[in-house]
């Protein structure tokens, strides 16, 4: 049986973005863009201890019309194993809150996996076999949790890198494990050609962007990240 006072679980991977869901009727929960780490940590939730499951953080464009700082809500989640769908009435309820933000907010699919997609022709590929909006690293991981203790599950993720730009190769070994960057390896990456500062320049400019937006969406969202509390039962 769900517990109606318990929170909601906020999954996420960066430290940033664990930091920006916390609050109010929320748990926050990260494994530092690791989606095998996060696994352990969610199976670990015996029970789950949450009324609801959502993804909440920054990702990937896969929708070419896309651009950093437009808002993703999730109306599923495909992986090659097949679509997970969300709930919808949570979905719509995010989209009402969020109807203020003067930021493009869309409804759609996300694609998850378990390997960062950095090259354009690979978010292109996964596009056109997914007809996902947006990808990232845990809501297929989060959508799992929830099916399997029959919770609601949400999604909301803001564009960070758009569909036609490339990440620097180092960016899919950039953070600590609890999330944080990973400055060592990026002062590393610099050093050794893996890098440019030009790439770094841009890829700051756009997860500022796409930060400045999330930390919005959690002021409109409010308690419990915008979703809504369980019918009481009787």
């Amino acid at each position: 049986m769900i517990d109606p006072a318990a929170p909601v679980l906020a999954v996420t991977g960066l430290a940033r973005e664990r930091r920006i869901a916390a609050g109010s009727g929320v748990e926050a929960v990260g494994a530092g863009g690791n989606p095998a780490r996060l696994r352990v940590l969610l199976d670990g939730r015996v029970p789950p201890a949450c009324r609801a499951v959502i993804s909440f953080g920054i990702a990937g464009g896969l929708d070419p019309s896309l651009k950093p700082g437009d808002v993703v809500v999730g109306t599923g989640v495909v992986t090659a194993d097949g679509r997970r769908p969300a709930d919808l009435d949570a979905a719509a309820t995010l989209v009402g809150l969020l109807a203020g933000l003067p930021n493009r907010v869309i409804s759609a699919d996300l694609a998850g996996v378990d390997a960062a997609v950095l090259a354009v022709a690979e978010k292109n590929e996964l596009r056109e076999r997914t007809g996902a909006a947006a990808v990232d690293m845990e809501s297929h991981v989060a959508a799992t949790f929830a099916g399997r203790h029959g919770l609601p599950f949400a999604a909301l993720r803001v564009i960070c890198d758009p569909a036609d730009r490339a990440l620097p190769a180092f960016a899919a070994n950039a953070l600590t494990p609890d999330g944080e960057p990973d400055l060592r390896g990026v002062f590393s990456a610099l050093v050794f050609g893996r890098a440019r500062v030009g790439d770094l320049m841009r890829l700051g400019r756009d997860s500022n962007a796409a930060f400045a937006v999330l930390s919005r969406c959690r002021q409109c969202l409010g308690d419990g990240l915008g979703i809504p509390p369980l019918p009481s039962e009787g």
